[in-house]
């Protein structure tokens, strides 16, 4: 049997918690192994040695008392570097979002997600793809204007490093995207790297963003 995904929530609602505690316990495959209410009860549990285990998810608000979340992503992304981190909160501000992948997040979820919504988003994550809610998708997308000139595009990414990238942006996981172009996982686990390196972005999400707003990858098919 395959190990339970890990996963820390960060959010000061107890309720909520409750929750979410509530949603995660009735899926096979999740376990709920810590929450706090704050980020600083979060980060020291782990720089004193609290905690048992490292999450593979952190679920993080960005309203928080003290440390907001979005201050919150580099800290856990260094104190917790192989943990993935989903924001979910009650923002749909397009900063927010913005700001949110930017800095290292892997997926952006609102609190009106179904139940549905966030475990399929926590399992995406958790096997190296992005989720964002769909309603927030072309929010994003729309802000990001800056354009290269098509030239530049050709010399930033080969054809191929654009096809890996393109079906990230569609939400595929670096196995979907090995059977699709019909190349191993170890091909394709080398051009997602050579991508984040070109395109100066931590993870996926904000790759996709980076090739949005430097027109990389185009915005139509986003209404």
């Amino acid at each position: 049997m395959n190990r339970k995904i890990r996963i820390m929530m960060v959010e000061d609602h107890p309720e909520y918690r409750e929750i979410v505690e509530l949603a995660l316990g009735r899926e096979p495959d999740m376990e709920l192994t810590s929450q706090f209410g704050t980020t600083e009860r979060a980060l020291r549990s782990f720089r004193d040695r609290e905690a048992r285990e490292e999450p593979d998810i952190i679920l993080l608000d960005l309203h928080l008392p003290g440390m907001d979340g979005l201050e919150a992503i580099p800290h856990f992304s260094t104190e917790i570097p192989d943990a993935r981190i989903i924001v979910l909160t009650q923002s749909d501000r397009e900063e927010d979002v913005l700001k949110a992948i930017m800095l290292g997040a892997s997926g952006y979820l609102l609190k009106s997600s179904t139940v549905k919504q966030l475990t399929e988003g926590i399992r995406i994550v958790s096997e190296g793809g992005a989720s964002l809610d769909a309603k927030l998708a072309k929010f994003v997308l729309t802000m990001l204007k800056a354009k290269l000139p098509p030239n530049e595009i050709d010399q930033l990414l080969t054809k191929r490093e654009l096809e890996v990238l393109s079906l990230l942006a569609d939400g595929r996981v670096k196995k979907e995207i090995a059977d699709q172009l019909q190349i191993s996982l170890t091909t394709v686990v080398s051009h997602v790297a050579h991508i984040y390196e070109k395109l100066n972005a931590p993870n996926a999400p904000a790759a996709i963003a980076k090739a949005f707003q430097l027109g990389i990858l185009p915005l139509s098919g986003m209404d």
